[in-house]
């Protein structure tokens, strides 16, 4: 067993150093296959083949220093172009500390006011001025205002709609949302980095440290473009725990934004008087009185209701509806005046402004088919200033429920109707009835026209008047301000002009597009239901 156990020892050594030598064998035959080609009087590289040896080497030599002035060429293209990146985002540094202290009316930024040129300050100021910012521009007709469009922090409230946009919607394209979220930023920066010249306070946290407003206190913003001048921005901020709000005006002449004013708006004492002009409807008075009764009495808590009531048929029951709110909500801020005429709205609405007898006050005229909510009555307060600003939201107006909600039984609570949508209901922005104006401004400019009967017109007059005016007229869709749907009669003895109106305000109440397109091919439709049903019983026979 030793014996073969060396034999077999023996042999495997052997194998090994035979595949060892095959190894070499094969390496040398690669080596050989992979050597550079030469002519017949050259010899291999190496010491045997000096010269030869020297024009490799110098070959291999000029590529690899062709490869590195490349490599070196990149490096300083790249470095160029950092050079130049940094160059530019130095050149914006400087101009932004530059527009930081353009004038007195920046936006709280800080640097060297001379650096800016005074014709850049003077082109900007005077854009400021020229636009209808601090002061109305008397204009020709309703047509000629430019009105306001709102937004929040999720969405935009808008009244020119077209084919793809929606009376609300989220911005969709990056440069209107960057546009509002730099917008709220820069009236932040107003707010918590205030100038000398503000009409604000400084303000202490409940630990004495500095208040510091952020976009979770933006509340409401309006926003229009005069497009030879530039954007006007209204912001309304407000903490929580704060009962003032802090109102920023800001305006971009196609240029950096410039602060306009900033001041601090306290509305807790600010009582609006709710004149309601009214002939029967007795049912809808008893509706309207619902939403008072949850928002006025039981949320806002600061409102005056005049009820004007025309003729004697009904009256009695508008009294029981009063006494029936007062007695549940121990509310007794209301009144009522009665007059033995025939309707005439803006008649109703002079004599409600005069019933007031305690001085100034801030009214908002409003219709029995009106639903406002209590966040509409904040804007009310906020967008109407004695002496400089009227207010006249665009109101969305539903559509008939019985044609928006036809595949249901019976239409949704009218709460459940709220809602913003093209087939719900659109912006009446031919409608200038719902106004928020302080008493002194409307007795100012004279009232209603009592030469206008009937129905509509009066409060265009009325519009038309402040346009005429140097007073701000402030014309934005609100979300909180809703038109319900009622059956609308257009009486004979009106004016061919006011017939025209009201059968316009009639087709535009009942439906949406759509459905209205859906009711006048409803027989085509329902013809091709029928078609298609008997062709499908047919192949089912056959």
């Amino acid at each position: 067993m030793p014996r073969r156990g060396l034999i077999l020892q023996t042999r495997t050594h052997w194998l090994l150093l035979g595949l060892a030598l095959l190894c070499s064998l094969i390496l040398f035959l690669y080596l050989l296959e992979c050597a550079p080609q030469t002519d017949g009087n050259a010899s291999l590289p190496g010491i045997i083949g000096e010269n030869y040896g020297k024009e490799y080497y110098q070959a291999l030599l000029q590529e690899q220093e062709e490869h590195y002035q490349t490599r070196a060429t990149s490096l300083k293209r790249q470095i160029a172009q950092l050079k130049q990146e940094l160059q530019e985002m130095s050149e914006k540094m400087r101009s932004l500390q530059e527009r930081k202290n353009i004038g007195a009316n920046g936006i709280g930024y800080q640097g060297n006011k001379e650096q800016a040129p005074s014709d850049l300050l003077e082109f900007l100021h005077s854009q400021i001025d020229k636009a209808e910012v601090s002061i109305g521009a008397k204009l020709s007709s309703e047509y000629g205002v430019i009105p306001f469009e709102s937004f929040t922090l999720m969405k935009v409230f808008q009244l020119e709609m077209g084919l793809t946009r929606h009376p609300e919607e989220k911005p969709v394209r990056k440069d209107k949302r960057d546009e509002l979220v730099e917008v709220i930023e820069a009236g932040l920066e107003v707010i918590n980095n205030p100038d000398e010249d503000d009409e604000q306070e400084d303000e202490d946290g409940p630990l004495g440290e500095k208040l510091i407003f952020n976009e979770n206190d933006f509340i409401e913003g309006y926003y229009r473009t005069e497009r030879d001048k530039g954007t006007q921005y209204e912001l309304f901020f407000k903490k929580a725990d704060l009962m003032e709000y802090r109102h920023v005006t800001l305006f971009r002449p196609f240029g950096p934004l410039m602060k306009v004013k900033s001041e601090m708006i306290d509305i807790t004492r600010s009582i609006i008087n709710i004149i309601v002009p009214l002939a029967e409807r007795t049912e809808a008075f008893a509706q309207f009185m619902q939403n008072f009764r949850d928002v006025c009495i039981h949320q806002d808590k600061r409102i005056h209701l005049t009820v004007v009531y025309f003729g004697k048929e009904g009256l009695s029951k508008v009294k029981s509806i009063l006494e029936s709110v007062t007695s549940e909500s121990d509310f007794h801020n209301y009144t009522l005046v009665s007059l033995n005429e025939e309707f005439n709205r803006g008649r109703g609405l002079n004599v409600g402004a005069r019933a007031w007898d305690k001085g100034e006050v801030l009214m908002f005229f409003c219709d029995v088919d009106i639903y406002f909510s209590a966040e509409f009555l904040k804007s009310c307060r906020l967008n109407a200033e004695p002496g400089k600003k009227v207010f006249y939201p665009v109101v969305f107006s539903l559509y008939n429920p019985a044609i928006v909600y036809a595949n249901l039984d019976v239409p949704p609570p009218v709460e459940q109707q709220l809602v913003h949508k093209k087939d719900s209901g659109f912006w009446r922005d031919f409608g200038f009835g719902m106004t928020c104006q302080y008493r002194s401004d409307f007795l100012t400019i004279g009232g209603f026209d009592m030469e206008v009967k009937g129905w509509g017109g009066e409060d265009v007059h009325l519009y038309r008047k402040y346009l005429h005016g140097d007073l701000i007229v402030i014309r934005t869709p609100v979300p909180g301000l809703f038109h319900l749907w009622h059956e609308k009669r257009c009486a004979d003895e009106l004016t061919p002009e006011q017939y025209r109106m009201c059968i316009q305000s009639k087709a535009m109440n009942e439906a949406s597009h759509s459905h209205l397109g859906m009711l006048v091919f409803r027989e085509e439709i329902e013809t091709h239901l029928h078609k298609q049903a008997y062709r499908t019983n047919s192949e089912a026979v056959g």
